[in-house]
């Protein structure tokens, strides 16, 4: 592990010294190459897929490792994206000269090698090998067992690019050791790793935040709320939730509670219910809720829940205040929505909610880093330092000053 990590350390000055030109091509060749490699991917991901259907994994968990012809023109396209964004390296993000004349300027750098932990998603292997290479960054991946043969040939296909465009193919690495002690060995080894990004189930990221000496960027959980307020378009309200719940519930941006306000309860919690009672789903309620609906009743352990399924709380507030006060009780600081006509309700739920994304009259299904325009993105922060929601390329950038003096001493 240590001779592994010190070669991809050893990588950081050539990556980081690449001309945009260069990283660009080499993005396009890579986005081409997912293409022309399909075959060989979907027969990996079969191999995945059957593996997890004899470990009786989850509905959500077989979704998100489940790949077919448009899942990898995505990638393709997400890498293709990323290839068209304005270079990250090199930005002046500020300037000045000082009393002494020293003139200083804070540039963007790249942060180094970045260990990226994930999950059953095998895009995710597509998506942060090319952030992490247009950012000037060395990418060394983790990818769940269940993703196995995937996240191999995914990896293999752009290594091969790389090698067969004159860089060391090392600039992207699966870790070698898969195992538990593998990453157990990686996230402490801060002499040569940079950043550990974890994205996965509530128990991997609590070890890695715990565990590791290396700075960590995490993602807590996905418990994301809407709350539907006094005065609202019932017709738009029903919509968004049934988006936000049921597009794809296995994902962090579902919504997990839905917050009511007392006075359109009566009249829009049967039309949400039925709505998605037909889509599969199943309900708790508080005392609440259950006045109107014949749900089970949720306890503070459903409220804390992120269920990643067909699955929904059901809360009824007495005003803005109230469904503000849950939110910070069991929100997890992902995304969370008011659904208003009220501009100064929506003004007052934007500026004190405290979390990475927050959306008027919108789906939670949008924190994204493709849906922000960031061709895709490497995690989703809940931390305050150093990045906060999607991480895109430049939130894969650190910085640093460079002072420019015509002899200056220090009296």
């Amino acid at each position: 592990m240590e001779a592994f990590l010190k070669h991809a350390a050893s990588l950081k000055p050539k990556v980081a010294t690449l001309t945009p030109e260069t990283k660009n091509r080499v993005l396009h060749v890579m986005a081409q190459a997912l293409i022309d490699s399909k075959d060989l991917i979907l027969k990996a991901n079969a191999k995945d897929m059957q593996y997890a259907k004899q470990n009786a994994l989850s509905a959500a968990l077989l979704d998100r490792l489940f790949l077919d012809e448009k899942r990898i023109e995505s990638m393709a396209s997400s890498i293709q994206t990323i290839a068209k964004l304005k270079e990250p390296v090199g930005r002046v993000l500020d300037g000045w000269v000082t009393d002494e004349g020293l003139r200083i300027e804070k540039i963007s750098v790249p942060i180094g090698v970045i260990g990226i932990i994930y999950e059953s998603r095998p895009n995710v292997t597509a998506d942060t090998a090319a952030l992490c290479f247009k950012s000037g960054n060395v990418a060394i991946l983790k990818g769940g067992k269940e993703a196995f043969y995937s996240n191999s040939a995914i990896a293999a296909t752009l290594r091969e690019c790389l090698e067969k465009n004159g860089l060391d193919k090392d600039l992207i690495s699966l870790l070698p050791d898969s195992s538990r002690e593998g990453v157990a060995n990686l996230i402490v080894q801060d002499k040569y790793v940079d950043l550990i990004v974890p994205r996965g189930g509530e128990s991997l990221i609590h070890y890695v935040s715990k565990n590791a000496t290396v700075p960590v960027v995490k993602h807590d959980k996905g418990l994301c709320h809407i709350y539907i307020d006094e005065i609202v378009d019932e017709q738009k309200a029903l919509e968004i939730v049934k988006n936000a719940k049921c597009q794809r519930p296995g994902v962090c941006n579902a919504v997990e509670t839905l917050l009511v306000h007392q006075a359109v309860a009566p009249s829009i919690l049967p039309k949400i219910y039925k709505l998605l009672k037909d889509e599969g789903c199943s309900f708790y309620g508080d005392e609440g809720a259950k006045k109107f609906l014949d749900i089970p009743l949720a306890t503070k352990e459903n409220f804390a829940t992120e269920y990643l399924d067909k699955i929904l709380n059901i809360k009824v507030v007495k005003d803005l205040e109230n469904a503000i006060e849950h939110i910070q009780t069991y929100g997890s600081g992902h995304s969370e929505a008011i659904l208003t006509k009220n501009y100064a309700n929506a003004e007052y739920f934007l500026n004190k909610v405290d979390a990475s994304c927050v959306y008027v009259n919108a789906s939670t299904r949008f924190t994204d880093g493709g849906a922000f325009g960031f061709g895709a993105e490497v995690g989703i922060s809940t931390n305050k330092l150093h990045a906060r929601g999607p991480m895109g390329i430049n939130e894969l950038t650190t910085y640093k000053y460079k002072i420019y003096g015509q002899g200056q001493i220090r009296g």
